[in-house]
């Protein structure tokens, strides 16, 4: 009999460090503890002696006590399950972290069976125990359970287990808890060394902080202390040469010359001898000796802009300095080496260019390194107000004038122009308008037509689309016959309509052809 006891002891003991070793491998499964509780409340339900158990969380900032994890309680039975702290068995343990034996429920006043799921009788003889869920000194919930009456000893055991399993929750609860706030802190501080790098960057010569330009100031950091070939494309007016000078001046070179070329402003008779050089009396006109642009910018960076327009045979020069670094000057045999970075802009298309032969492939992947892309202005709407401002500022101060604001009708019609000429055509607008205000107020009427509304300018319109059509129509028509000297015939083919459809439509309007002749 002794040696029952003994043996039942032993198997207990067994079982018991068997439940724990399960347990710990699934408090190691995940990072989320939500996914954790449910597995670890079925453990305990399948090996132990339970006929239902909960873990509750406290939400500091309710106050209230609710079922995260349930075994043997349905989902509204859950819902129903919420205390308050020192209400029932559950808000007492969690309120003073003292475990709670129960050793009949019906026994029990202070027992609210709040989750309705002990109805019978024979439920109400069950014993349930309830032990803290404890982070340090600090309450976070409970695990409770309901087990079959048993004697005190029995109990004590239970009670000593669930609160080892409480006791490794919390510890798995603790460090999530410390590796998420490490992640969170790692981040945060992530995002905020980058905000100070972009923030350290931002080109003085550039004007923006939209997340297009940002994305701009990104690439020029990037890009700025390689060597590497930069291809900047953007419509014409958006600051491709302004890009080229960031990239220079935050580079190894900035002490070394920048130079620029437009390839468009050149004829193609002389861009050679402009980029590469000339000797002396290799033209009629090459009186002596001149270094080029590639010569001259020896050491430092060559901006080449409008590269589009280079003619096939200046191509081909340009693509052997890329390749080899060097060139010999026009008329001359010595071949000269370069050390120069080349930056290059244009508003075209290449790839179009390309397809119809105008320009060569391998100058274009030569060329398109590492391309930056300057948005057109439309699409940098927020960055409209600071360069008014900026070049508000410039252009009061070499015109001696004290402007103080933008009329708020002003600042509607600049925000809503679409900017077809970017940058440029803000710049020429705001000159404009600087030079003729006379009451320190940029208003809406210092601003070029093109930037009119109808309702800034009263002229909105007062008649229908349909009518709008046959005035057109009309009119057409007239000029169509006082064109073919009232000849109905030769108005109708010019309009590209039949003579009966040229006779209806001359009927409808009341035209009188005759008027026309002579």
């Amino acid at each position: 009999m002794a040696d029952d006891l003994v043996d039942e002891k032993f198997q207990r003991k067994i079982d018991e460090l068997s439940l724990l070793f399960s347990i710990s491998q699934i408090l190691d499964q995940s990072m989320d503890i939500k996914q954790i509780v449910n597995p670890v409340l079925k453990e305990v339900g399948d090996r132990f002696e339970m006929d239902r158990g909960t873990i509750t969380l406290l939400d500091r900032k309710s106050g209230e006590i609710v079922i995260e994890a349930a075994y043997g309680l349905s989902e509204s039975e859950m819902l129903k399950g919420i205390y308050r702290l020192g209400e029932g068995i559950t808000g007492k343990v969690v309120a003073t972290g003292i475990p709670q034996i129960i050793p009949r429920i019906s026994d029990n006043p202070e027992f609210l069976n709040r989750t309705g799921a002990r109805r019978g009788s024979k439920e109400k003889d069950f014993s349930f125990i309830c032990v803290p869920i404890k982070i340090g000194n600090e309450v976070i919930g409970a695990f409770s359970v309901d087990s079959p009456p048993a004697d005190e000893k029995i109990l004590r055991d239970r009670l000593r287990l669930l609160s080892v399993i409480a006791s490794m929750i919390a510890q798995a609860v603790k460090i999530r808890h410390a590796v998420l706030e490490e992640k969170r802190f790692l981040q945060e501080e992530n995002n905020r060394l980058q905000d100070e790098l972009r923030e350290r960057f931002r080109p003085s010569n550039i004007i923006g902080n939209s997340k297009a330009m940002q994305n701009v100031f990104d690439m020029i950091a990037y890009v700025s202390k390689s060597d590497a070939t930069v291809l900047v494309r953007g419509e014409s007016g958006t600051g491709k040469e302004l890009v080229a000078h960031a990239i220079h001046y935050n580079s190894n070179r900035a002490a070394k010359p920048f130079i620029k070329v437009n390839c468009a402003a050149l004829p193609e008779t002389v861009i050679e001898s402009e980029l590469f050089g000339h000797e002396k009396g290799a033209f009629t006109s090459a009186i002596a000796m001149r270094k080029g642009r590639f010569e001259l910018a020896n050491g430092g960076t060559i901006f080449l802009d409008e590269i589009g327009d280079l003619s096939a045979s200046t191509q081909v020069k340009l693509l052997r300095v890329l390749q080899e670094k060097e060139f010999e000057r026009v008329g001359g045999n010595d071949t000269i080496r370069t050390n120069v970075r080349i930056i290059a802009a244009t508003n075209r298309n290449l790839e179009e260019l390309m397809e119809t032969n105008t320009f060569r492939e391998d100058l274009y992947y030569r060329l398109n390194v590492f391309p930056i892309h300057i948005p057109p202005l439309r699409d940098r709407k927020s960055d409209i107000l600071l360069l008014a401002d900026h070049f508000i500022e410039k252009y009061a101060e070499q015109n001696v004038k004290n402007v103080r604001r933008i009329s708020t009708p002003a600042i509607e019609l600049l925000t809503h122009y679409h900017w077809p000429g970017n940058v440029r055509e803000l710049e020429n607008c705001v000159e404009r308008a600087v030079l003729l205000t006379i009451d320190e107020v940029i208003h809406s009427h210092h601003l070029p037509p093109s930037l009119q509304s109808a309702e800034s300018t009263g002229t909105r319109l007062q008649k229908s689309l349909e009518t709008a059509l046959e005035d057109l129509e009309a009119e057409l028509l007239q000029d169509a016959l006082k064109s073919a000297k009232g000849n109905m015939a030769k108005a109708a083919r010019m309009l590209g309509l039949t003579e009966r459809k040229m006779g209806l439509r001359v009927k409808k309007y009341d035209i009188d052809s005759r008027i026309f002749r002579g």
